[in-house]
């Protein structure tokens, strides 16, 4: 752990300029699809150690003046209250999410575009919400046979029945809450409005991943591929651009499919496609910013088994099909790596043999392994929290951090006020009570200031954890996997 394979500061400056120059090679006015996750993204800070989950957002605000963020959703999503799995929150919340942190870095946010617009009623009352928070709404809809029927969808009938979105800036970045959205069916749209209107305007791309420019293989693509599992999405050496250049690049399966129709969608508006390939279409600059690449492998590897894990527990639970399973598998077979590969794996195991009960352990940044057994007092995730801050802290393994007039007051509410059968302590109740403690207790308050130390630690428990010891882990930083097995 702590091996810096990532070159943040390197990339934030030559991606903002690889941007400058592709606005200026449209005459001034480019539409940038941002995919991925704009401001926390956490999968690209795993994969690439040094990568910050919010370098793309500190690398548009090199370009402050020139942005404007224009937000697509897609009222479907709306209506069926579609949640983004990392944060556990609806599309129509993150998109206020999303403003927020925009405006509170100094960056324009002029409007949000409601695509497959048909006047839904939690679509209207979104609408209304936003434009209390002072921000324009535009109507998309959906074109019928999208995206085959070209003729049709650039027509008066397709695109131009599409509300004009009026921007006034040079770099116009379309984001949205997640896939699905219609970024670009957005950024075409408004190329479409402004030809109309006599004006020069162009579009790119913005992909994190794949990495055009690491081979098809490379553990920090076949990382994306385990992260899009469940969507199939596929790496691919892009044809066109091996055909219109003998040079060999990465792209994914969805864009090199939808290329030819792009193409002809920019010939009919533009006249011209500007465009050879879908590699052409990208501003990623990440390829050319690693700096260890034996610590962007292992960091890769890593994540690949973390997936690996991760759906294994989905598919216990019914969530995940066996053919993302076997992707995984199969992914893992390419990077060269088996499961036992993950450290914190085996004493985990081990430990809840020896006791027959759950166990959990983590990897601290030192390398050292700690663990933590159930008991009567705590859960193993619990107990493998505090052991964690002791051995941080430096304390003494067989002190105890919260004294047991804390935590009784806290089983007897849970068991004879709130009807709960297991008078354990979850890992927030812990972390409530090591609060407390801290107040008159110099070694819990040294134990409490170790927290902001887990960030990017390895744990694995044995069994598949509460949603509530889930959540803290995740807010704690932490990088959990567990065992594909219930609690007995």
């Amino acid at each position: 752990m702590g091996k810096i394979a990532f070159d943040n500061e390197l990339y934030i400056n030559s991606q903002s300029a690889h941007i400058r120059s592709r606005i200026e090679q449209f005459g001034g006015k480019l539409y940038l699809e941002f995919g991925g996750k704009l401001y926390d993204d956490n999968h690209a800070s795993r994969v690439l150690p040094g990568f910050r989950p919010d370098s793309k957002l500190r690398m548009l605000l090199q370009l402050k003046d020139k942005v404007e963020m224009v937000i697509a959703i897609n009222t479907d999503d709306i209506e069926k209250n579609k949640v983004r799995g990392d944060l556990g929150i609806t599309y129509d919340r993150d998109v206020i999410r999303l403003i927020d942190i925009f405006r509170d870095f100094g960056l324009y946010v002029s409007s949000v575009v409601l695509t497959r617009y048909n006047d839904q009623p939690l679509a209207r009352a979104f609408q209304s919400r936003l434009e209390s928070m002072g921000l324009k709404v535009y109507h998309h809809y959906a074109i019928p046979g999208y995206p085959s029927n070209i003729p049709y969808i650039v027509s008066e009938q397709g695109y131009g029945r599409n509300e004009f979105i009026e921007t006034s800036r040079e770099l116009v970045v379309v984001t949205a809450p997640g896939p699905g959205s219609g970024k670009l069916a957005t950024c075409m749209s408004q190329l479409y409005h402004e030809h109309k209107r006599g004006i020069k305007a162009g579009y790119a791309k913005f992909e994190t991943f794949p990495v055009w420019n690491l081979p098809l293989n490379h553990p920090v693509n076949l990382a994306y591929e385990a992260a899009t599992a469940d969507l199939s999405d596929v790496n691919m050496i892009d044809p066109f651009h091996l055909e219109a250049y003998g040079q060999t690049t990465v792209n994914y399966n969805r864009d090199v499919e939808a290329f030819p129709v792009l193409v002809t969608m920019f010939e009919r508006i533009l006249g011209q496609c500007p465009y050879k390939s879908p590699t052409d279409m990208g501003v990623n600059m990440v390829g050319n910013c690693v700096v260890n690449d034996e610590a962007a492998r292992e960091a890769s590897c890593q994540e690949i088994l973390r997936r690996y894990y991760t759906a294994l527990c989905d598919q216990k639970q019914g969530k995940a099909s066996d053919a993302q399973v076997l992707k995984l598998e199969l992914l893992m077979k390419k990077a060269g790596i088996c499961a036992d590969e993950r450290k914190v794996v085996g004493p985990a195991l081990a430990r809840a043999e020896q006791t027959g009960l759950p166990a959990a352990a983590m990897e601290l940044p030192d390398g050292r392994i700690i663990t933590g057994k159930t008991s009567n007092l705590l859960g193993a995730s619990s107990a493998l929290l505090l052991n964690a801050l002791k051995a941080l802290a430096g304390i003494d393994d067989e002190l105890h951090l919260i004294s047991p007039k804390v935590i009784d007051p806290i089983q007897h509410l849970k068991v004879d006020h709130l009807g709960n059968r297991n008078p354990r302590l979850h890992t927030d109740e812990v972390l409530i009570a090591l609060s407390i403690s801290a107040a008159t207790d110099p070694t819990a308050e040294k134990a409490m200031e170790q927290l902001g130390n887990l960030r990017g630690c390895e744990v694995h428990s044995s069994v598949i954890l509460s949603a509530v010891d889930e959540k803290v882990f995740k807010r704690l930083g932490v990088n959990l996997t567990c065992h594909p097995q219930f609690k007995a």
